[in-house]
This record gives structure tokens, C-alpha cells and sequence, in this order.
């Protein structure tokens, strides 16, 4: 189920929720239109589970990316590093479920909207995290705004860098926009 999951994910990143039909799902999913039902009842559950499926490992590998070790400003990079790798190349041209569904759905349906806000809200929460963790250990001026203002605006890099992924955007250019936001904080 997970590698059918995950190909859901792949077509609905791609494609969107509504250029996603159940046809494109039994396809790329490799099952039976009635198996799909049956496990999902519908394209919106599919999309569900797909999109929790999606945040568990997407969360899983930027905590691994940002580590335990080094400073706060280190490892802010390292997770600003992170979405850098996912704004380029293939991947940055697939797109990020969660920018894409904020953009496409959450206003039409409160449940998807409620995850996208759940999901945002984590993110900024470990970036306020990792930036208190900068100003205790003195890598991060202790002027910074680490609970609200500078957490969000790196959220806000990080989702634009993934709009701009799906541009074709190189690696270089999601780069140079880490550099200057790191320096921001100096």
C-alpha cells in the first residue's frame, strides 16, 4: 500500500487534486478502480492518505536532515539545505503536495485545509525551534524574532522555493536564496 501511496502522491504533486482523475489513480497505482474504492472510497480519500503519507516522510527525512549536532544556525541551513534539494532538477518540477494542494483545495474543503494548516504550522514550529536553538548557543542574534516573524518568513522561503521549483529552477538559484536569507540574519 505504501508504494501505491506514494505513486498517488507522485501524480497528485504533478498534476494537482483536479487534474488527478480516478483513472490516472488506477494507473499509477496499479490497482483495480474497485480495489481503490474499496481501500479509499473515493479520489478524495486516496488524496488523504496520500498527503499524510507524504508529511510523515517528508518529515522524517528534514528532522534527519537537520540533525542533532552543530549549532542553531547550522543546522538552519541544513533545513533550508533540505528544501533547496526538493526545488530542483525532477523533484522541483513534480511540486510539493503540500504548496500545491494550500493553493488548489484547502479553500473548498475544510478537512484538507485543516492538515495543510497542521502541516505548516509544524514546519514553522521547528524552524522557531532550530532559530531559539541559534540564539541560546549564540550562532543567531539574540534580536531575532524566533517565535513568529523569522520562523514564517523561512517558512514562506521555503514554500516559494517550491513553487519556483516547478519553474525548472536550478540548484545555484535555490541556493543563492539560502545564502542571502541565512546572511539575513547577521
Amino acid at each position: 500500500m505504501d508504494i501505491a501511496l506514494d505513486r498517488a502522491v507522485r501524480i497528485f504533486s504533478e498534476r494537482g487534486y483536479h487534474g488527478t482523475s480516478i483513472t490516472d489513480l488506477t494507473h499509477v497505482m496499479n490497482l483495480a478502480q474497485g480495489s481503490i474504492y474499496k481501500a479509499f472510497k473515493d479520489k478524495r480519500g486516496v488524496f488523504l492518505a496520500a498527503f499524510q503519507r507524504y508529511r510523515s516522510i517528508r518529515t522524517e527525512k528534514l528532522r534527519k536532515a537537520i540533525g542533532h549536532s552543530g549549532s542553531g544556525l547550522e543546522r538552519l541551513r541544513r533545513a533550508l539545505e533540505f528544501h533547496v534539494e526538493s526545488a530542483h532538477g525532477e523533484e522541483g518540477r513534480q511540486g510539493c503536495l503540500v504548496v500545491g494542494s494550500a493553493a488548489q483545495i484547502s479553500t473548498f474543503d475544510l478537512e484538507v485545509a485543516r492538515h495543510i494548516t497542521t502541516a505548516l504550522e509544524r514546519n514553522e514550529a521547528l524552524l522557531a525551534d532550530v532559530i531559539h536553538q541559534g540564539q541560546n548557543d549564540g550562532s543567531i542574534p539574540s534580536d531575532v524574532d524566533s517565535e513568529t516573524t523569522t520562523a514564517r518568513m523561512m517558512l514562506c522561503l521555503v514554500q516559494g522555493m517550491r513553487v519556483f521549483g516547478k519553474t525548472g529552477r536550478s540548484r545555484d538559484d535555490m541556493q543563492a536564496v539560502v545564502d542571502i536569507a541565512i546572511k539575513s540574519l547577521h
